[in-house]
C-alpha cells in the first residue's frame, strides 16, 4: 500500500485542482498546447537537476513509496508525472483566480 503514495499525492492535487476545469470553466485543459509549451522547458531543467543529484547520491526516491516504474537516468515515473501535473494544478488555480475576480489581466493578455 505505501508503494501508492507518491500517486495518492498527485491523485489528490488532481482531485484537489482539475475540478476547477469544470466548475469554473477555466478551460485550462482546452488550450493544452499553450499549458505544455509553459510547462515542458521548466520540467526539462527540473528532470536534468534530479537526474544529476540522484546520480550523485545527494535526492533519492524512498522505494517503499514508489511504484518502481522509473524511465530515463532513473527518474521514478511518479517525478514525471509531478512535473506535469503539478504546474497544470498551479495554473488552474490561477486560472479560477482569475475567472472569480474577472478582468484580472496577466501575462501577454490584453
Amino acid at each position: 500500500m505505501l508503494k501508492w503514495s507518491y500517486m495518492a499525492m498527485l491523485a489528490f492535487t488532481i482531485c484537489g485542482s482539475f475540478w476547477l476545469e469544470i466548475a469554473l470553466r477555466v478551460r485550462v485543459l482546452a488550450r493544452f498546447k499553450r499549458v505544455l509549451l509553459s510547462i515542458i522547458p521548466i520540467a526539462i531543467l527540473f528532470i536534468i537537476w534530479d537526474a544529476y543529484a540522484i546520480s550523485r547520491g545527494d535526492w533519492y526516491f524512498d522505494h517503499q513509496k514508489i511504484l518502481g516504474i522509473f524511465g530515463p537516468w532513473n527518474i521514478p515515473l511518479e517525478e514525471f508525472l509531478f512535473f506535469l501535473i503539478i504546474p497544470i494544478a498551479g495554473i488552474m488555480t490561477l486560472e479560477a483566480v482569475r475567472n472569480v475576480k474577472r478582468h484580472w489581466i496577466i501575462g501577454d493578455e490584453h
